[in-house]
């Protein structure tokens, strides 16, 4: 097995903008690199405000979207080089998403243990006698259990709830990487805390690797070893979370860092400036 977990190589993903033919083309990633080490479980941010292209660079870690330039190798393997039913299906068991709006990750029709019972059954792969025993295994290490959950419905949960559920439904095939896409932006602040603590357990517990998708940087300055921030799909600053982030070096970090908290400590309203 690859002593390197995942190897993000020069990737980009370019867009056609206005339709097929069109010549307007934007960059939503361009020439990002980085890697995660199989022996260390880490958990690494990417920061960035919307229309950075943090989601899309998840996107393209996920195998949802293909790069345009460049590679994503996944313990060795290229994931362009991923076709086929069986082998979608196992990268599945290795790499397992966490969405940001924990209401449209659940259809409002099916109860929500439905999910976790599918997810044991069809992706790890377990057989029936085990299915449940799963499902409640994971609930448990997100606070929750298979009896506060059954038959319920994603409007009987609150937010705060819901995205445990869809944590644990991520736990159920133990993954080895998780890749949280926003995870606590749809959560009430006072129950952030908890979602990013469980995170931070999922490394220090489980020995899980954790992407970490955030513009927060509060929360990233909390839980995050490694950190990128991006900018118009670039890269403009990475390493270590603490340092970056106490001693910003470009001109842009330092002006995000800066709008976080005004002088008097309120929130900060006004945009961040460019910076080439």
């Amino acid at each position: 097995m690859s002593a390197t977990l995942i190897e993000v190589a020069e990737v980009g993903r370019t867009y056609a903008m206005g339709g097929l033919f069109s010549r307007h083309r934007v960059r939503a990633v361009d020439s990002v690199s980085f890697a995660m080490e199989t022996a260390r479980p880490e958990i690494f941010t990417i920061i960035g405000e919307s229309g950075s292209g943090k989601t899309t660079l998840a996107r393209m870690i996920l195998n949802m979207v293909a790069p345009t330039e460049g590679a994503i190798r996944f313990r060795g393997t290229d994931l362009s080089t991923i076709r086929g039913a069986e082998a979608r299906l196992k990268f599945m068991r290795a790499v397992q998403p966490i969405f940001q709006n924990p209401f449209e990750a659940f259809n409002p029709l099916k109860r929500v243990d439905r999910y976790l019972f599918m997810t044991a059954r069809r992706v790890a792969g377990l057989p029936e006698g085990e299915v449940e025993g799963a499902a409640d295994t994971a609930l448990r290490n997100v606070g929750l259990s298979l009896a506060e959950i059954r038959g319920r419905f994603p409007h009987e949960l609150s937010g705060g709830q819901l995205q445990r559920v869809a944590i644990a439904r991520a736990l159920i095939p133990s993954p080895a990487l998780i890749v949280a896409d926003e995870p606590v932006s749809m959560i009430d602040a006072s129950l952030r805390i908890s979602v990013v603590n469980l995170l931070r357990r999922l490394r220090d517990e489980m020995g899980m690797s954790i992407i970490y998708i955030t513009h927060d940087l509060a929360t990233a300055y909390y839980i995050s070893d490694r950190i990128i921030i991006m900018r118009k799909g670039q890269v403009v600053e990475s390493g270590d979370a603490r340092t970056v982030l106490d001693r910003p070096q470009h001109p842009y970090s330092i002006a995000l860092k800066a709008a976080v908290l005004s002088p008097d400590g309120t929130n900060e309203k006004t945009e961040v400036t460019s910076h080439a």
